[in-house]
Formats: structure tokens, sequence, C-alpha cells
């Protein structure tokens, strides 16, 4: 039987350190971004199969890997630039897959979930801009929010004032300071992890065959 081709989410890059989703996606995402949904557990192992590392790590490729075009999936060299700077690493779809499911054996999944709420909220149309900034504030920003980032008092009042009269930019500060905590704590982390050694040795070793 031919498996059904899947295809992975894009991530269209924008000048500067942030990157936005493509509208369409916005919009089909919008109510489902937010919701606090049950995570699958994490692989114990990543096996010798990259092929079924990526099946287990990233939903969007569970169904749909056909072996003659798993190098087009996922390459050595892409893997090698994540580790250039974290605008790289989420740059590339599975790159912020990966990254994420590090976070969440941190417990730290809120700032990289943040991030891109933010992202999804800089091409959201003016007249939905209250909707989405309330969703994103009570979230995560506010002081009782069950995803709750770790940003500074200034910073969260800042925020709340902005969002009473809501435009694109009202989350950027609170977003430089999330990318700038990943960027200098759990990036580096990442970088040393099994997680993405396992991943670059095993890309690596597949490449040879």
């Amino acid at each position: 039987m031919r498996a059904a081709a899947i295809s992975t989410p894009r991530l269209d890059k924008m000048p500067g350190m942030f990157f936005s989703t493509n509208a369409k996606e916005l919009k089909e995402t919008d109510h489902s971004l937010l919701d606090d949904k049950t995570h699958k557990k994490r692989p114990k192992t990543f096996g010798m199969d990259v092929k079924a590392y990526l099946r287990s790590m990233i939903p969007h490729l569970e169904s749909g890997i056909k072996p003659s075009k798993s190098k087009d999936i996922l390459s050595v060299n892409e893997v090698m630039q994540w580790s250039q700077s974290l605008e790289k690493l989420l740059a590339n779809q599975i790159g912020q897959d990966v990254f994420g499911n590090f976070l969440k054996s941190e417990f730290s999944e809120e700032n990289l979930e943040f991030w891109l709420a933010c992202e999804d909220y800089k091409k959201t149309e003016s007249h939905l801009l209250h909707c989405k900034a309330e969703k994103i504030y009570k979230a995560f920003v506010h002081s009782d929010a069950a995803k709750q980032i770790n940003i500074d008092f200034h910073t969260r009042e800042a925020t709340a004032k902005k969002i009473k009269a809501p435009n694109p930019t009202c989350f950027d500060e609170a977003q430089k300071i999330i990318y700038t905590l990943m960027e200098k704590d759990s990036y580096p982390r990442f970088l040393k992890s099994n997680m993405y050694l396992n991943l670059l040795n095993e890309l690596q070793a597949n490449s040879l065959k």
C-alpha cells in the first residue's frame, strides 16, 4: 500500500530574528494554538533508524515517510546549521519541532509556544487583534496564566496596557525577552543534548551508507 503524502508546514523567513507563518495556516490554527493540548510522550530511545526517530518525534511526518525520500526530509547539513544560531533552528520546521520536544523535557515549552503565538499574532487581521491579544495575554503573560512566561514586572504591566488598544507590536518587548532567554539558556543545552547529538550522528551515519 502506498503511504499517504504528508506535507510539512512551512515557516517563511522575515528580516531580523523573527519569522512568520503562512497567513492561511494562521486562520486554521488560530483557535488551536493556545489550547492546552496533551502532548505525546517523548521516545525513550532514538533507535538506529532515522525514519523511525522522525516518525516518533515529528507529528507531521508520522505516516508519510518514504525510504527513497528520507534524505529530502532532513539532511545532515540542515541539522548542522541548527547549531549556527537559534534563528536558523527556528527557521526550520523540523528544527522547531525537535527543539520544542527538548523544551518539554525541561518543562519550559511555554517559551517556544509564546514565541510562536507572537509570530502568529503579527499576521493577524486588524479586526481580530483584540480577541487574539487577550488570548495570548491570558495564556502566557497574566500573573495567573497556566503557561506563564518568565518576564519582569515592568514588561508584564506594559504588555497589559498595550493590549487595551492592540496593534501588531503589542507583544514585541516580551517576545524579545523570551527569545533571548531561549538563546542564552535553553538553546546551548539543546546543542549539547543527546536529543540533538543522536539525531545528527544518525543522519551522518545514514549518509555514508
